[in-house]
């Protein structure tokens, strides 16, 4: 088992990354050829999600999340008379919380066990800003590169 902090330095407000590669290098240094890999958002407004990483696919997963939570509708998060919260983003919690903040995903032959198309992606839903997530690998190792 361990346990591996990614960071991020995101440069727009909502902006959709894939992180595949880097969860499969986390796999590869520890050496597991079967398990699971465990990935949580460290924030309230970022998530992760699996879907294809397609430019045509990113641009409707943005157009879905703001037609789904739109920023400038009314939120109590962003009244000041009600929240102390001055980034008026009650719409990047919403986002976050439709998309989800973890994800379990299985090893096989010591990489991610992911369909052609899929990719996970990391969405920041509130940026730009310094991310990070946890991602914990559970597993038994490779006896090949022993």
């Amino acid at each position: 088992m361990y346990l591996e902090t990614l960071c991020y330095k995101t440069r727009e407000r909502l902006e959709l990354i894939n992180i595949t590669k880097d969860l499969n290098e986390v796999v590869r240094k520890n050496g597991l050829k079967a398990g699971f890999v465990l990935v949580q958002s460290l924030h309230t407004t970022t998530a992760v999600f699996i879907n294809e990483f397609q430019q045509a696919m990113l641009d409707d997963i943005k157009s879905f999340l703001e037609r789904l939570v739109g920023r400038i509708d009314y939120w109590r998060h962003n009244d000041p008379n009600l929240s102390e919260c001055s980034r008026q983003n009650a719409d990047s919690h919403l986002r976050a919380m439709v998309l989800g903040h973890t994800l379990s995903v299985p090893l096989r032959n010591a990489e991610l066990a992911l369909g052609y198309w899929q990719s996970i992606i990391l969405a920041e839903l509130d940026g730009p800003r310094e991310r990070s997530i946890h991602v914990q690998v559970l597993g038994l190792p490779d006896d090949s590169k022993r």
